[in-house]
């Protein structure tokens, strides 16, 4: 392979499923043969599920492909050297072909591997729950429903990509693949995956998090995989980070220069991402396709529908396939992403042609971003630290097809608190925005006196977040937000593309 490859050479550092039968009630994995009540679907559900004569209910065999039924296309990738469009061979340094194909694809359906449905088994389908005794706690009309996925073996959604990622990178004889993680979900979850196809793992993983949340590390190690803090000495973009900011926190746009470097300069490795790519949105779609047959199984349709963003991609895995309803005319209902104060790419951000990463290596994405060099302060919800949007969501947002608001750390995690406390899940960081913004809705409908259905995208588990609860808990926790000035300078650095 060419090393010296102009878009990601080392020299671009710094400068359609069966239908329901009727009567029968979707409870996590189950279908319940039984008539449908709304109080069934609650923490209880599993007990009487085994009473019951129970089926498991069908996985989805194919993902959707939000960009088929757009009435605007999404703008292509840029080569950072010549802004002319991406070409797939630009991107075969860092992907197997076939992701590269699901990447611009424009299929609206496209067929899940037997192999990556049999590892899907694992943990799938997830639970869609009701949220009834934090309604009760909240004394409010509307009805809360969450979608769960914090029951994969990595405690979140992240293994819906993950997999294929990994079994698409086997089939081509790859031995090695790199990611950047923040958190730790991703890595966790590519980690895992690998150690199912015996695949070498190596992960930078945002410095903030790496410190803050150890046992994410140890769990990716307990699958095999090399964990390194980023910014690290390991590599050339790391170094350069290290000798202007030897403290520095580290970001995602960081991590991800460092991994791309080194898929980039070693033929026997590719790059492996957790959220962004519309190949990744496109896997996660397995989330919505299921609550699409969960809800219209108990007789609801959702007037709202919430979920964290960082990249994006749990987001888009539950909302794409019910944006899709809502462009056929059969639904409408408010789509609403929330994002951390203290990183508002979609509501602080400028829609432009940026990197995906700090170095500058990847191509050009139209999407909302708060400039590549931008450094979030290092919240708790280490999966939201991300410069950018994914671009097919900052399409859908300019679209008007969504809407964004961001809230800060304490209202999130006196959100989550409440929660524990009445469903009994502790939320990983991350969603608990989406936990804040669902109390919100339903504070408001207790004023206004609506009975609005309210569907929540419940990402993951924060059992290994327990410090930040700590925090929290002895009330040493503290609000970080942005600087304008700080985003302004990082903005400054955008490429200025003449349109």
């Amino acid at each position: 392979m060419d090393t010296q490859s102009p878009l990601f050479s080392a020299n671009r550092l710094p400068t359609s499923h069966p239908g329901i039968k009727g009567g029968e009630q979707w409870l996590g994995g189950f279908a319940l043969k039984t008539k449908p009540m709304h109080l069934k679907l609650s923490s209880g559900y599993r007990a009487r599920a085994s009473a019951a004569s129970i089926n498991a209910i069908e996985i989805p065999s194919q993902w959707y492909n939000l960009i088929a039924d757009l009435p605007v296309k999404p703008p292509p990738f840029l080569h950072p050297r010549t802004f002319e469009p991406v070409k797939p061979e630009d991107l075969s340094p860092l992907f197997p072909d076939e992701l590269i194909k699901q990447e611009a694809s424009n299929d609206r359906f496209i067929s899940i591997p037997d192999e990556v449905l049999d590892v899907y088994k694992l943990w799938r389908p997830t639970p869609l729950i009701r949220a009834k005794r934090l309604e009760k706690l909240l004394d409010t009309p509307a009805r809360i429903y969450y979608k769960y996925e914090g029951g994969s073996p990595a405690g979140s959604h992240k293994p819906n990509t993950a997999v294929p990622q990994v079994w698409y990178n086997a089939q081509e004889g790859i031995k090695n693949v790199v990611t950047e993680t923040g958190a730790g979900q991703w890595g966790s979850a590519l980690a895992f995956a690998c150690s199912l196809y015996d695949l070498n793992c190596e992960v930078w993983q945002v410095r903030a998090s790496y410190d803050q949340k150890p046992y994410r590390k140890l769990m990716m190690q307990t699958w095999g995989a090399k964990v390194h803090p980023s910014p690290s000495d390991v590599t050339e973009a790391g170094r350069k980070i290290l000798q202007l900011d030897p403290s520095s926190p580290g970001s995602l746009g960081i991590a991800i220069s460092e991994a791309v470097e080194i898929a980039a300069t070693n033929a026997d490795t590719k790059y492996c991402l957790g959220s962004v790519l519309n190949h990744v949105l496109l896997h996660q779609t397995v989330i919505g396709e299921e609550c699409i047959k969960q809800m219209e199984a108990i007789g609801e349709t959702p007037d709202v529908i919430i979920g964290c963003t960082g990249g994006g991609s749990n987001f888009a895995g539950l909302s794409f396939p019910f944006i899709r309803e809502k462009l056929n005319g059969n639904i409408n209902p408010l789509i609403r992403a929330v994002e951390p104060t203290a990183c508002p790419s979609l509501t602080k951000g400028v829609y432009a042609y940026d990197y995906g990463d700090t170095a500058g290596m990847t191509p050009l994405m139209k999407m909302h971003t708060l400039g590549h060099d931008f450094i979030p302060d290092p919240i708790h919800a280490g999966g939201l630290r991300y410069h950018g949007m994914a671009p097919l969501i900052s399409h859908v947002y300019e679209l008007g097809f969504m809407e964004a608001i961001a809230i800060p750390q304490i209202e999130c995690f006196r959100g989550a608190i409440q929660f524990a406390r009445s469903e009994g899940l502790i939320p990983a960081p991350e969603p608990t925005h989406a936990i804040a913004a669902t109390i919100r809705e339903a504070l408001h409908c207790r004023e206004t006196g609506e009975a609005k259905v309210i569907l929540m995208a419940m990402c993951g588990h924060g059992h290994f977040d327990l410090p930040a609860y700590e925090k929290y808990l002895q009330g040493n926790m503290v609000d970080l937000s942005f600087s304008e000035e700080k985003i302004q300078a990082s903005l400054a650095n955008i490429p200025q593309l003449v349109p």
